[in-house]
């Protein structure tokens, strides 16, 4: 099965979010490279980003699922390799 190299760049505004976004990051595991979060505690926000390596839909799942949580912002960058 053919796989992209990914980033999603997740904003958490609801940190009550933060054990649902977890759980899907956890879900997901098995195509995740990489995964660095800093809290932005001026702002009340942490920002994360994701390194994904895996089939386009499953990319593609995973961000529509964070897009739904309340509070949490997703974009998805694709390498063009």
């Amino acid at each position: 099965m053919d796989t992209r190299l990914a980033v999603i760049a997740i904003i958490v505004e609801n940190l009550e979010s933060t054990e649902a976004l977890n759980g899907l990051l956890h879900e997901y595991g098995q195509y995740v490279v990489g995964r660095m979060g800093v809290p932005y505690r001026e702002k009340g926000v942490s920002v994360i980003s994701v390194i994904l390596d895996a089939p386009q839909n499953v990319i593609s799942s995973l961000s529509g699922k964070l897009g739904m949580l309340s509070g949490v912002t997703s974009k998805t960058l694709y390498a063009k390799v």
